[in-house]
Formats: C-alpha cells, sequence, structure tokens
C-alpha cells in the first residue's frame, strides 16, 4: 500500500470526524503515516461535515488531494459535496437508509449499505458511525482490527467503563460494518 485517500461526509452529528480521529490514531498506532484534515462550517450540527484522511506506509508529501480512493456519503448533501473527489478508480460507499438518491458519479464501483437501519432496528442508534468505520476498514485494508479497537478504547474508553455495554455495542457494530462490506469491495 502506498498511501490510501479517504473521503468521509455526512450531516453535522452523523459522526463523520469521530470516525476520521478513531482512522487515524489507529493508523498512527500501527505505524503509519497518517493525516487528518477536518472541514465543517459553524452549523457543526445540522451542516455538512466532511473528513479528508490519509493513511500510508510512507510519508505523506501533500496534505490535500484531488481524487480519493473511497468516499464514504451520509447524506443527500454530501454527495453533492463529494463529486468533485471520485473518478474511476474511487470506491463509493453511501447509506441509502439516509440518503433519498442513489450516487451517480463515475466512480470504480458504488455499494449501498443500510448502516443507519442496521443501528436502529439491530444495535442502538448511538453506534452507526461505528459501523461505517467497520465498513471502511475492510473496503481499504488499510489497518488491522486490533489498532481500530484500541484506538476505539482511547477514545471512548471512559464511557465504556461506565457503561461496559456500550463496548459490546461498538464492537458489534464494527464488526457488522465490516461484514455489510464483505468482499463487494476492495480499494
Amino acid at each position: 500500500m502506498a498511501r490510501t485517500k479517504i473521503v468521509l461526509a455526512g450531516e453535522g452529528g452523523h459522526g463523520v470526524q469521530s470516525i476520521a480521529k478513531i482512522l487515524v490514531e489507529a493508523g498512527y498506532a500501527a505505524d503509519k503515516k497518517v493525516l487528518y484534515i477536518p472541514n465543517f462550517g459553524v452549523e457543526q450540527r445540522g451542516g455538512v461535515s466532511i473528513a479528508f484522511c490519509q493513511i500510508a506506509d510512507e510519508t505523506i508529501g501533500e496534505p490535500r488531494f484531488s481524487k480519493a480512493d473511497i468516499v464514504i456519503v451520509l447524506s443527500d448533501r454530501a454527495i453533492a459535496r463529494c463529486e468533485t473527489y471520485v473518478d474511476e478508480n474511487t470506491v463509493v460507499v453511501y447509506d441509502p437508509s439516509i440518503c433519498n438518491t442513489k450516487p451517480e458519479m463515475k466512480a470504480k464501483d458504488i455499494i449501498g449499505i443500510p448502516a443507519n437501519k442496521i443501528a436502529n432496528d439491530e444495535i442502538s442508534a448511538r453506534v452507526f458511525n461505528i459501523i461505517i468505520l467497520g465498513a471502511v476498514i475492510q473496503a481499504t485494508g488499510v489497518i488491522d482490527i486490533k489498532y481500530v479497537k484500541d484506538a476505539m478504547e482511547a477514545a471512548l474508553g471512559k464511557k465504556f467503563n461506565t457503561n461496559p455495554e456500550l463496548r459490546e455495542m461498538n464492537y458489534k457494530a464494527l464488526e457488522r460494518g465490516m461484514a455489510l462490506i464483505g468482499a463487494k469491495a476492495s480499494v
């Protein structure tokens, strides 16, 4: 792997920035080079929030990129905002249980995963973003799950210790997200 470029986009409150932080912390712990650039307006809850992440084996020479390897879009407005980062080599993942329209882009693959519906119906609405995190790590293969779980512990450990059921829910959500992608995509 030279460098994996990831764009995550959704409405404020979808946990896009939390996913990105866990990804780069896991990458750093795995001795990768990482870069994270958050992008959101003053309307953090309710506006489009975008996170740009890069994870690489070697030094990342440029903080910005024009095309991503994988783009995760979690709202209709996010689809429109992220089209510029997609080309024929990009895998696009979207949530049809949130998005009213399927992304129409020239991409390597467009995969719909109903993460929000699964979170609400099977686990808890609180773990929607962790299902998405599982999908990202499965699709990219960029980080071993051990490092992701360690990063989740670092980010959420106090909450997990206060309510151990949260740890179980989050780990279940991570594995559920990985299973949703399965063999469907590879970046």
